[in-house]
């Protein structure tokens, strides 16, 4: 009995519970992709063992507070922050048990008292003490798209005797008498409404108050006297501040420099299509025209054309063309460009497969001698197959199929829609190549001229080398936009995106971070065996020179808000763009302590950058679906992804201090100085990471249950949010255990948990599916 009694209290026993917790979180996400929520639910989620398991780590942690008699050491923040999660749970076991969710599915003029309830045994229905009605739906949609903007319902609610008008529609929320509805779909005809309802009120009021708790708690673990982290800075505060060393693995940052194109031998074709190309001056003023995308936002042709171009050929420019001259030259010289090197190949499978020239083949190429679509059969195999079945050849293929479908577009003057008609209640605008007889004749036929009349004065151009009546023309066009708009378009957020596209901000940032930040880290190395007055003169430049391209990054990432009119980490790029900004922000922090952690931090920061910048990485603004216009978004999506930054400044330093610890010569004693300096900080930059992670993911359970009704559903994003969490406790717990307390094993498991971090980001988004899948 004592030996178990010792176990439970053991932080021994902390470490084992906290890593086969997060085992079993991930098997639980693999479960769910190959077989269904509900079976991992069953398996794992909900399971005897699995609640039994959370059991034990309360009872740990409550015995080693008695144990190790916290509160008489004043370790505050550490037991507010173990009190917290044992109220979360318990929160979330009152869910699990009292909560009650269903579904209300009405009809323009139904009402009903009734919600739909499924459950693993079955369907059962539940008796509201009111009755709802739909008096209308309504679906917004962003002008000239399909895409919706928002949907609400217009519902009269019937309680005792008395009639109460209410709308109810995204991230707002109907609450009454412990019932709260929120918008969760519509039928297809959009004559109907389909609310999700939720009744929990004792579980969310537990969950919110551990919520509060566990903020307070991280606060006074990042200010507290007697906390841990206050420990480490005084720690810091003591050492003996000197310059600090990198190693030559450090040098190896500086070679991941932007990489120059594999160069490709110019086709004669190709050559000949650069030779006859539009001046670059007219090509920027038709790229400043508006455009209205597929999803309907309003942007000027250059960024369209800067998207086609990458999509098409993975690329910012074909030859020596840029985007606008590019798709100026595909609409006046098609037949030369279907026969031009041009689409981008996934992989070499597909060359082999389609016998299709390797990296780039031309249009006429995905098509047989008998005008045949090569790709046809093995694309109608892929796309018979569910999205979880299709294999990487499947995936491909369907990039390609998108690829060569645009292009084709695009030679038969669709997609381009600069045309706006008049009068239009959606607002939409068309191509010429579009079918245009909502237009009326006059107009249908001035669209289908002039335009045909650009391409072929831009022809007559190149030839004579004057381009005069071409912008006459090109006038032409601009003079119907502002004629026939049904709605104001910015001028300014145009003008805006014109230059935010020609700077090219981050790319700029990306090669100052890479560049500064390495000669940074070699300064510092030569520092600690040659010390020098003019190095430290260097390095104060340099850091200068950050500081200017972290003040650019910042302007970069101010015009994209203004540009999109949102919060600029709504995406997978946004987001890298974000995390890379943390990352230089984090290290600013610690710059004063350690020169090491702020050249780290800043070759963190543009590595990233450079990651963000390949071609798989979709750089375009997009509109935002409804449930993401939330002021949730703001502070869930900032705190959680600059938590990344510091995750990964961890990462590198734990590298860093593992190298320097192999390392043998007679500075022997100097490394360990600086190995301990670079460990605290490392510690210190796990605490913050962890702490803005864990606030972070809670923060999302609260948008998540304002917008749909349920703070945690287990989804993969938030199971691998919380399997990031729990892995980095057991980094900050292994101190705890005496034979697990040393340097080495702390710089390596930090460097090792960042995989979680990777899993989270780009493993989840890639590999599993869910709803966090618009990220």
């Amino acid at each position: 009995m004592k030996t178990i009694q010792k176990a439970i209290c053991s932080y021994h026993a902390t470490i084992i519970l906290l890593s086969i917790y997060a085992c079993g979180l991930a098997i639980a996400t693999f479960i769910e992709k190959y077989t269904s929520t509900e079976m991992a639910k069953v398996m794992i989620y909900y399971s005897p063992l699995f609640f039994f398991l959370q059991f034990l780590l309360v009872i740990n942690f409550i015995a080693i507070a008695f144990r190790q008699q916290l509160l008489r050491k004043h370790q505050w923040g550490f037991m507010i922050v173990h009190l917290s999660f044992i109220i979360i749970l318990l929160g979330a076991l009152i869910s699990h048990l009292f909560a009650k969710e269903g579904i209300l599915h009405l009809r323009e003029g139904d009402r009903s008292n009734h919600i739909r309830i499924e459950t693993s045994e079955g369907t059962t229905y539940h008796t509201l003490p009111f009755s709802v009605e739909l008096v209308k739906f309504t679906l917004s949609r962003y002008p000239g798209s399909s895409s919706p903007s928002s949907y609400e319902s217009e519902v009269l609610v019937h309680l005792e005797g008395k009639t109460y008008k209410s709308l109810i529609f995204m991230n707002n929320v109907l609450d009454l008498k412990g019932y709260r509805f929120f918008q969760a779909s519509y039928d297809p005809d959009e004559k109907g409404t389909i609310l999700s309802v939720n009744k929990d009120v004792a579980g969310r009021n537990v969950t919110y108050t551990g919520y509060g708790f566990l903020t307070m708690g991280f606060v006074l673990c990042l200010i507290g006297k007697h906390s841990r982290f206050g420990r480490l800075k005084r720690m810091l505060k003591n050492l003996k501040q000197t310059p600090v060393l990198t190693t030559i693995i450090m040098l190896l940052w500086v070679t991941i420099l932007p990489a120059g194109a594999a160069s490709h031998k110019i086709s004669p074709i190709l050559d000949a299509l650069q030779k006859n190309a539009v001046d670059p001056a007219h090509a920027a003023r038709f790229g400043s025209l508006p455009i209205q995308a597929y999803n309907g936002r309003i942007m000027p042709i250059n960024t369209f054309s800067s998207e086609i171009l990458r999509k098409i050929h993975k690329a910012d420019k074909v030859g020596k063309l840029n985007s606008d001259q590019f798709l100026l030259s595909l609409l006046t010289f098609p037949e030369m460009w279907m026969r031009a090197p041009l689409i981008a190949l996934p992989n070499k499978e597909l060359a082999h497969y389609f016998d299709l020239t390797e990296e780039i083949f031309a249009y006429t190429e995905a098509f047989d001698g008998n005008g045949n679509y090569k790709l046809q059969s093995r694309l109608e195999e892929a796309y018979t197959k569910m999205p979880a079945q299709r294999n990487q050849f499947d995936k491909d293929l369907i990039k390609l199929d998108e690829q060569i479908n645009i292009l084709y577009q695009l030679l038969h003057h669709q997609r381009l829609n600069i045309f706006p008609l008049k009068g239009d209640s959606n607002h939409t605008w068309y191509a010429p190549g579009d079918d245009l007889s909502s237009f009326p004749s006059a107009d249908s036929s001035f669209i289908s001229s002039v335009f045909l009349t650009y391409l072929s004065d831009i022809q007559t151009g190149i030839k004579e080398g004057n381009l005069q009546k071409t912008d006459e023309t090109l006038n032409m066009i601009a003079t119907y936009q502002i004629k026939s708009k049904t709605f104001n378009i910015d001028a300014r957020k145009i003008r805006m995106e014109l230059i935010y596209n020609k700077i090219n901000i981050f790319r700029s940032c990306k090669i100052v971070y890479l560049s500064l930040g390495g000669l940074l880290l070699i300064s510092a190395f030569i520092s600690l065996f040659k010390k020098r007055k003019w190095m430290q003169w260097l390095s104060g430049i340099l850091v200068a020179g950050i500081s200017g391209g972290f003040l650019f990054h910042i302007v970069g990432m101010g015009m994209r808000w203004f540009i999109g009119g949102y919060a600029p980490w709504s995406n997978s790029y946004e987001t890298m763009v974000y995390v890379s900004w943390a990352s230089v922000l984090a290290g600013f922090l610690f710059a004063r302590r350690s020169i090491i952690t702020f050249a780290l931090s800043t070759l963190f920061g543009g590595v990233i950058l450079f990651v963000s910048g390949l071609n798989w990485m979709d750089p375009q603004i997009n509109l935002l679906v409804p449930v993401l216009k939330s002021p949730w978004l703001m502070f869930h999506v900032a705190i959680i992804v600059a938590a990344y930054g510091f995750f990964g400044i961890s990462c590198l330093m734990g590298i860093t201090n593992l190298t320097m610890q192999s390392i043998r010569g007679k500075n022997r004693l100097t490394l360990m100085e600086r190995i301990k300096e670079l460990t605290i900080i490392n510690e210190m930059s796990l605490w913050i990471g962890l702490a803005l992670m864990t606030i972070g993911t809670f923060l999302g359970a609260i948008w998540a249950n304002e917008s749909w009704g349920r703070y945690w559903g287990w989804d993969p994003k938030e199971t691998w949010a919380l399997i990031t969490i729990v892995i980095y406790a057991i980094c900050l717990h292994l101190r705890l255990v005496k034979k697990w307390d040393n340097a080495r094993l702390f710089n390596l498991a930090s460097t090792i948990a960042f995989l979680s971090v990777l899993m989270t980001y780009f493993g989840v988004n890639y590999f599993l599916s869910g709803m966090h899948s618009y990220g």
